[in-house]
């Protein structure tokens, strides 16, 4: 099995780094083949004045990008929720990487669009500073709101799977050791 992991993350001193660690070293005891796609480390125009009505040119980062999105076959996002969504980073790389000649293609005299990665699975992996009830309660998930309903609508992936961490700040070593295990057998057992 292909495995990309994308670390949506802004900053490399993260959990969620430590979270795709983890799922990395389980999915490589397991045999899959597994890359990694941090993306503060992209560099890419985060204007989209031109991204839609008109053919945008990719940046080489995004082309690598692409090109990785099409080799796997599962696809595991790490990223935290800030101020109750997905950072921003996470948002204009989906925003680049998939409307450039890729996943938002209509389909010739149709009102629906090209799913290129309805045969992928995908793993959300999150982090909540907040308690997770607030998750659900004051933001309405978030992790399930906007990015699964893109990836299971627009892009196709039927098989999506959602795991938040929460209160992420208070959280005491011993329970991110929890954590980064449970993780761990996610790789291992390649969900």
């Amino acid at each position: 099995m292909n495995i990309l992991i994308i670390n949506g993350h802004p900053r490399e001193d993260s959990f969620s780094s430590d979270l795709t660690k983890a799922y990395s070293s389980g999915a490589e005891q397991s045999g899959a083949k597994v890359t990694h796609l941090a993306l503060r480390n992209l560099k890419f125009d985060f204007n989209l004045k031109d991204a839609y009505g008109k053919s945008l040119c990719l940046e080489p980062d995004l082309l690598d990008a692409q090109a990785k999105l099409e080799w796997a076959d599962h696809l595991v996002w790490v990223f935290p929720i800030l101020s109750g969504a997905y950072p921003v980073l996470l948002k204009v790389f989906l925003d680049r990487v998939l409307s450039a000649n890729f996943d938002l293609n209509f389909i010739k005299d149709s009102k629906k669009w090209q799913q290129y990665f309805k045969d992928k699975s995908v793993l959300f992996l999150s982090t909540f500073g907040q308690a997770s009830s607030n998750d659900h309660l004051i933001y309405k998930s978030p992790r399930y709101g906007a990015l699964s309903t893109f990836t299971r609508k627009f892009i196709g992936n039927k098989k999506v799977r959602s795991i938040s961490f929460g209160n992420i700040r208070f959280s005491t070593g011993e329970k991110r050791k929890k954590w980064i295990l449970k993780v761990n057998k996610l790789g291992i057992n390649l969900k």
